[in-house]
């Protein structure tokens, strides 16, 4: 697991405890032979915290630009694109999907996350306009931050393109 999403899963189970919300947030174990869908699961009754979210970092301090769908996604054996592979199981599980994006600003500045509706990355993807820039991926929602925590507030996510 990386560091990012540990603190996504930490963060959301500290949320949920904060509001007494029958939930949980986990991240699966990985086994070397069996893929993973996402990275950070949220299991609850309520709909708006029914989550599947993918974890991706740039290292916005080493030249990255942009998220490239060629570059920070895989393709499995079969050909498959990851973003097809989650898509398909967001669809059926009925799982709300998100894309997490933490910019990593390098030595003396705090990270940054931003939430992406998946439906917004699946368009993307379809329309084949294969990346995201940091000024689109910083027009999305922002994960705030307390101190080295991320703060977890899923109402402040739905994004209306503008």
């Amino acid at each position: 697991m990386t560091e990012f999403e540990h603190m996504l899963v930490n963060s959301f189970n500290a949320y949920i405890a904060e509001n007494e919300i029958k939930a949980v947030s986990y991240r699966l174990k990985q086994h070397r032979f069996t893929p993973q869908f996402l990275d950070v699961l949220v299991d609850s009754l309520n709909p708006d915290l029914y989550l599947g979210i993918e974890c991706k970092s740039i290292s916005v301090d080493k030249g990255a630009n942009a998220l490239y769908f060629s570059q920070h996604f895989n393709v499995d054996k079969k050909g498959i694109h990851q973003i097809e592979r989650i898509s398909n199981y967001l669809n059926k599980s009925g799982r709300r999907g998100f894309l997490a994006v933490e910019l990593r600003l390098g030595t003396g500045h705090s990270r940054e996350a931003h939430m992406i509706p998946w439906e917004e990355l699946k368009k993307k993807y379809l329309t084949q306009n294969l990346k995201f820039t940091l000024q689109e991926i910083r027009n999305f929602p922002e994960i705030k931050r307390d101190g080295k925590d991320y703060r977890i507030n899923p109402s402040n996510w739905d994004y209306k393109q503008n």
